[in-house]
């Protein structure tokens, strides 16, 4: 009875120790094929970065609207657009693509085609105005988003971004939706 015992209790060790060791060779073949920048097209690559940028964008812009009007959609949003930044530098690291967004609150690169210093600075200046037009800016920056990730969405065969790109999508239909509910409820509307 204890031969038995001893040999089952061999037999578990050597399938126990077959299976971490298959576990192993899985793990380090699949580090060894972890994806770079070359595994992406060149518009997916500035797709990935001009929505890091966005986001930041859109982020940057509700601070500073919820400083100056103290309302609570813009520090909820901005919650959100934290998500959506940390979501597209998960894909910017998983790629090995250099981050572009600058760790400052409302800094930007300037650089063609986006512009988003500009975009910032007249944004902020719009939404400084009166708590309608920060409702619009907010309005405004939603509906840029929208187009561009349906843009991104339909240019890559990519199923990771695809995802990340499907639920920045979700939510900035959301944050459109309460902006224009906040208008509402101020009987206002977007010029």
């Amino acid at each position: 009875m204890r031969k038995v015992f001893g040999c089952g209790l061999l037999f578990t060790l050597i399938i126990i120790l077959g299976i971490t060791s298959i576990s192993f060779a899985r793990a380090a073949r699949n580090q060894s094929q972890t994806p770079d920048a070359t595994s992406l097209t060149t518009d997916e690559i500035e797709g990935l970065e001009k929505m890091r940028e966005e986001e930041k964008l859109a982020r940057d812009v509700y601070k500073a609207m919820e400083e100056q009007w103290q309302k609570k959609i813009f520090s909820n949003i901005v919650d959100s657009e934290e998500m959506h930044m940390a979501a597209v530098k998960m894909l910017l690291d998983k790629y090995g693509i250099v981050d572009p967004a600058s760790p400052n609150v409302g800094e930007f690169s300037d650089d063609e085609p986006n512009k988003f210093q500009t975009l910032y600075d007249g944004l902020v200046s719009e939404g400084s105005e009166s708590l309608q037009n920060a409702l619009c800016v907010g309005v405004k920056i939603e509906e840029m988003d929208i187009a561009d990730l349906e843009d991104l969405i339909a240019e890559t065969t990519n199923s990771s971004i695809k995802r990340v790109y499907g639920n920045l999508l979700a939510g900035s239909k959301n944050h459109l939706e309460s902006f224009q509910y906040n208008l509402d409820i101020l009987g206002a509307e977007c010029h």
